[in-house]
């Protein structure tokens, strides 16, 4: 019986008698497989942007609105009805046991002024943990304290966007800047994220205390606020901590059983799950249309080898005349199918890296060339070379040696 050694070396000699057939044969695997891998590149890396612009968000992130409101029989939308405050923040964070931290937010804008320069941007109260619930750290100096929250400090953290705008060649901290004839002093400048899902500059904010935000710029003595920012304890205790917020906050605003929530809750980590899924089947649709071309791929070699069976029908009788047995001619050719779709496997997997390379180069679009892919495409290669080679390589184990000889 022959062992694997020299059937693959007498693989690699017939398959050089015809270089030429060999390659164009290859083409189809090569193809195939640098499709595939190009695609599914593609598909990973458009995942892999999503999730990282859901966790530029912030970590376990749930953000808790005012209901909407029916006035004259008009559905007004999300916002329009003042129901949450300061407090309903800190029982979230006491009393809500899959709930890390909260924060409550009040929102708005203003027209920032230092010397010369002045830069208009959106302004956003908070409390202390906003840089735990956004992920968000401070680049330079620090972020303002409880005590800032409690006294209502005339402290800002400046957006890394505003800071280059608004004191260009200065070192931000420790400087004042004015907002509404208010001079306020910058504590910190946080570390840059780029831009949001929807495009937008999310270092082009100032941060401040948000007691701050309702006492110095809006002037508001009404303890209610714009929303509330929750980061749950993980990932997977996000719906745990939805539900516990939902019964909290329907026992501190008094409402019964049959009376719809006047709050919304929206969990990004049911957004990021979402969006995770569906990149994955846009993945795995762009992988099988691929795939199509590696299987077209594979019919060409069923009909190379089957023509190489017929043109070396004389060779196999030769072979089975002094001794040859069925299975090892089966072994020879079931070998020659599988060499010329790893070698076309591997060029492919070559090219295909690269051609993920090109196209995040070239259109700007981020590719992720993953390896358990790369390896995937490979044994799939090899599988296609066994199915597709098999019945050639069983039609010419099954050819009589008397009239194999006899052919001409």
């Amino acid at each position: 019986m022959m062992t694997w050694w020299p059937i693959v070396r007498s693989a690699f000699r017939a398959l050089n008698r015809n270089k030429m057939r060999s390659m164009l044969t290859m083409l189809g695997i090569i193809i195939g497989v640098s499709a595939v891998i190009a695609m599914v590149s593609v598909g990973q890396g458009a995942t892999e942007m999503v999730q990282n612009q859901i966790k530029s968000i912030g970590t376990n992130i749930m953000f808790i609105w005012p209901g909407s409101l029916t006035s004259g029989g008009v559905h007004m939308g999300a916002g329009a009805q003042l129901t949450l405050t300061s407090d309903d923040a800190e029982a979230i964070v006491r009393e809500c046991p899959a709930v890390a931290a909260a924060s409550p937010m009040v929102r708005s804008s203003g027209q920032l002024v230092a010397g010369d320069q002045n830069w208009f941007t959106q302004i956003q109260g908070t409390s202390e943990s906003f840089p735990l619930i956004r992920d968000w750290p401070v680049q330079d100096g620090e972020f303002f304290t409880a005590s800032d929250v409690r006294t209502a400090a005339r402290v800002i953290v400046l957006g890394s966007t505003v800071a280059q705008n608004l004191l260009p060649g200065l070192e931000p901290v420790g400087q004042i800047i004015r907002i509404n004839d208010l001079p306020f002093k910058v504590v910190g400048v946080l570390v840059s994220k780029g831009q949001s899902m929807v495009g937008q500059d999310q270092d082009d904010t100032t941060i401040m205390p948000y007691t701050t935000v309702q006492k110095k710029l809006l002037g508001d003595k009404i303890p209610h606020i714009n929303m509330i920012m929750v980061s749950a304890a993980s990932a997977a205790l996000a719906s745990v901590a939805q539900n516990q917020i939902t019964s909290l906050l329907r026992q501190r605003h008094n409402l019964r059983g049959n009376q719809p929530n006047d709050f919304m809750i929206r969990n990004m980590t049911d957004v990021a799950q979402a969006a995770d899924q569906t990149n994955f089947i846009m993945t795995l649709l762009l992988g099988s249309i691929a795939a199509v071309s590696l299987l077209v791929g594979g019919i060409g070699i069923m009909n190379i080898m089957l023509v190489s069976v017929t043109e070396r029908t004389r060779e196999i009788g030769i072979c089975m005349a002094v001794g040859a047995r069925p299975r090892s001619i089966r072994q020879q050719f079931l070998t020659e199918s599988v060499v010329l779709c790893l070698v076309g496997g591997l060029v492919g997997v070559v090219l295909g890296g690269s051609l993920a390379i090109v196209i995040s180069h070239l259109l700007k679009w981020p590719t992720l060339v993953s390896p358990l892919s790369a390896v995937v495409s490979f044994v799939f290669a090899a599988l296609v070379g066994i199915f597709f080679g098999y019945y050639p390589a069983h039609k010419a184990a099954s050819l009589d040696p008397i009239e194999a000889l006899r052919y001409e």
